[in-house]
C-alpha cells in the first residue's frame, strides 16, 4: 500500500479523471478499505478539494462540478524540485517529451502559491540549458535547492550576491558579483556574473559555492560578451585545463561520428574514411562511454591511460560474457 501522501494524491488523480466514481470501485483502485477511503476524502477536504459524497447502495465519490482547485500544495524545495526536473525534461530528446514537459511546467506554475511561483518563474526564466547527447559525462554535484532559487531570484531582480567560492585552482575565496543567469549543463549548474573584484565575466559552479546571499544593492545589467549565457559557459570549459586530453583515430565518417558526439568533441577529418576526434575530460568514464556507443571501430593515440583503461573494461566485459548461464549463451533473435 503506498504512503498516506502518495495515496492522496493518487486519489485526487483519479476523482479528476472521472465524472464519478462509486466507492468500492475506487477503494479496489487504491487498494484501500471503505473507511480508509473515507479518511483520504476527508484529507482532501481538508486541504481544499471540494469532493461530493453519493449515500447508499450506488454510493460514491466526485468533485464538485466547475469547483475551482485550490493552489498545489507545495513547499519551496518541492516548487524548486518541479520547476527544475520540469526543464530538465525540457530538453529531452525522446519525441514529444520537450512540448509535453513545457505545457506541464506552464500549468503548475499556474496553480502554485503566488509565492512559490515567483521563485519558479524566476528559476524559469532565469536559467539557460545547453543539452547534450551525453550529458553524463559529468560527476554528480549536488546543489542546495534554496540557493538555487536565491540565486535565480538575484538573476531577475538584478540584485548583486555575495557567496564564498573554491575554484577548481587557486585558493578559495569570497565572490562578490552581479548575477546575470543560470546555466544547466549536463549535471552541474552555473552561474554566469560580472566579478566586480576582477572586474571582468565570469562562470561559477554552484557546487563549488557556498554561504550565498543577496547583497541589498541593484544594479544595471551589463552586456554580456557571448551570444547568450550558454555559449559563454561552454567557451569556459572549452578553455580549461583539463586532467585528460583524449585524441583518438575513428574509422567512420566525419558527419556520422559528430552526429553522435554532439557539441562535446572537436571532430575533423581523418584519412578517406576516418576521422580525428579530440575531448577534454576531468575522468576517463565519459570519453570511454562516448566512443563504445559510437558503434564503430577507433584508434586511441593518446594518452596511454585511456588505452589502459579500456583494457581494464574489455577484460572485465569479457568475464562477464564468460559467466553467462550455459542457457543464455545461443544466438538472440
Amino acid at each position: 500500500m503506498a504512503n498516506t501522501s502518495s495515496r492522496t494524491l493518487q486519489l485526487l488523480s483519479l476523482l479528476q479523471s472521472h465524472r464519478f466514481w462509486p466507492g468500492t470501485e475506487l477503494a479496489d483502485r487504491l487498494e484501500i478499505s471503505l473507511r480508509t477511503l473515507r479518511r483520504d476524502v476527508d484529507r482532501l477536504r481538508e486541504l481544499g478539494y471540494p469532493v461530493q459524497a453519493q449515500r447508499g447502495v450506488d454510493g460514491g465519490y466526485q468533485l464538485a462540478v466547475g469547483a475551482a482547485l485550490p493552489p498545489l500544495v507545495l513547499d519551496d524545495e518541492e516548487a524548486v524540485a518541479i520547476a527544475v526536473g520540469l526543464m530538465a525534461a525540457a530538453q529531452s530528446p525522446l519525441d514529444g517529451a520537450a512540448e509535453s514537459s513545457v505545457r506541464a511546467l506552464t500549468k503548475v506554475v499556474q496553480v502554485m502559491p503566488t509565492r512559490l511561483r515567483r521563485q519558479a518563474d524566476a528559476l524559469r526564466a532565469m536559467t539557460e540549458s545547453a543539452p547534450s547527447v551525453w550529458a553524463a559525462h559529468t560527476r554528480e554535484a549536488t546543489i542546495d535547492a534554496d540557493a538555487l532559487t536565491v540565486v535565480a531570484q538575484a538573476c531577475r531582480d538584478c540584485e548583486r550576491l555575495r557567496f564564498g567560492y573554491s575554484p577548481a585552482t587557486g585558493a578559495p575565496g569570497v565572490r562578490h558579483v552581479e548575477p546575470h543567469r543560470l546555466v544547466s549543463l549536463g549535471r552541474r549548474w552555473y552561474l554566469v556574473a560580472y566579478d566586480l573584484d576582477r572586474h571582468d565575466w565570469r562562470s561559477f559552479r554552484l557546487d563549488r559555492s557556498r554561504e550565498i546571499e543577496r547583497a541589498g544593492s541593484r544594479f544595471a545589467p551589463r552586456r554580456l560578451p557571448a551570444p547568450d549565457a550558454a555559449s559563454f559557459v561552454r567557451a569556459g570549459i572549452a578553455e580549461a585545463p583539463a586532467t585528460y586530453e583524449v585524441e583518438v583515430v575513428v574509422f567512420e565518417e566525419e558527419d556520422a561520428v559528430r552526429s553522435r558526439l554532439g557539441t562535446w568533441a572537436t571532430v575533423e577529418p581523418g584519412q578517406p574514411g576516418t576521422c580525428v576526434v579530440r575531448m577534454k575530460a576531468d575522468s576517463l568514464d565519459w570519453p570511454a562511454m562516448a566512443l563504445g556507443g559510437l558503434g564503430a571501430e577507433f584508434t586511441v593515440r593518446k594518452p596511454a591511460d585511456l588505452t589502459r583503461y579500456l583494457a581494464e573494461w574489455s577484460g572485465r566485459f569479457g568475464r562477464a560474457v564468460e559467466r553467462r548461464p550455459a542457457g543464455m549463451r545461443g544466438s538472440t533473435t
